[in-house]
């Protein structure tokens, strides 16, 4: 089995639980590594953080430019036309990773995925269609790509949807979150919606937030 490469953050203790982190359009998996430090978790959520790297490929938006990217996208109206094949190849290689954490012996139902922006449409496919049940899912400042055409796994049909945008968002409009919302309600899903005063991009309250969402999610009670 060939995995992608991922950036991995250990926790001082043996993992009990894993997040696989996606990145968007043209960053890598490092660019959210530094804010493992920065959740403050305690001790006893020991938790492996995964930081994917995605392929390089042509963008055409980019006009063609070669970059790290989870799929194409082609056209950037608010519809975002997609090369969903790629999408969907990416969404099975994040769950190669999952299955790769539980033969690490962190337990499904303790793994989450999270993406920002174009990882995070890739985190919608991934979650939502992998065959066993997981412990939830971060969208943040993305959309929902695939919300056509998804066929959402029984098994995660009442997974944990944490979604998050920024207002003043000028690439993924704030309106494609709430289509996100709106669409995932649809399909019987309870997704928290929290939208935050900044563009593409995290803040500390955010930060503050999936810092709490996680430990609500992980921690095992004493």
């Amino acid at each position: 089995m060939t995995y992608l490469n991922c950036v991995e953050v250990e926790p001082k203790s043996a993992a009990t639980a894993s997040v696989i982190w996606l990145h968007g359009l043209g960053a890598d998996g490092h660019d959210f590594e530094p804010i493992v430090p920065v959740l403050n978790l305690p001790d006893s959520l020991p938790i492996r953080f995964v930081f994917p790297h995605s392929p390089k490929i042509p963008v055409t938006i980019n006009g063609g430019m070669v970059m790290p990217a989870w799929y194409d996208i082609l056209d950037m109206s608010i519809e975002r036309k997609v090369d969903s094949e790629q999408l969907n190849a990416s969404a099975k290689s994040v769950q190669d990773l999952i299955e790769r954490e539980i033969s690490r012996g962190i337990p499904a139902e303790r793994i989450v995925i999270a993406g920002f922006s174009q990882g995070g449409a890739v985190g919608y496919q991934a979650a939502l269609t992998f065959d066993k049940p997981l412990a939830g899912l971060m969208a943040m400042s993305t959309y929902f790509a695939t919300k056509d055409d998804i066929e959402v796994s029984s098994a995660n049909q009442a997974i944990d949807i944490a979604v998050m945008h920024g207002t003043q968002d000028p690439v993924v409009s704030p309106v494609l979150g709430e289509q996100a919302v709106s669409a995932l309600k649809g399909k019987g899903f309870n997704p928290s919606y929290q939208t935050y005063p900044m563009p593409h991009a995290v803040c500390a309250e955010q930060i503050a937030d999936v810092s709490a969402w996680l430990q609500k999610k992980l921690i095992i009670p004493s």
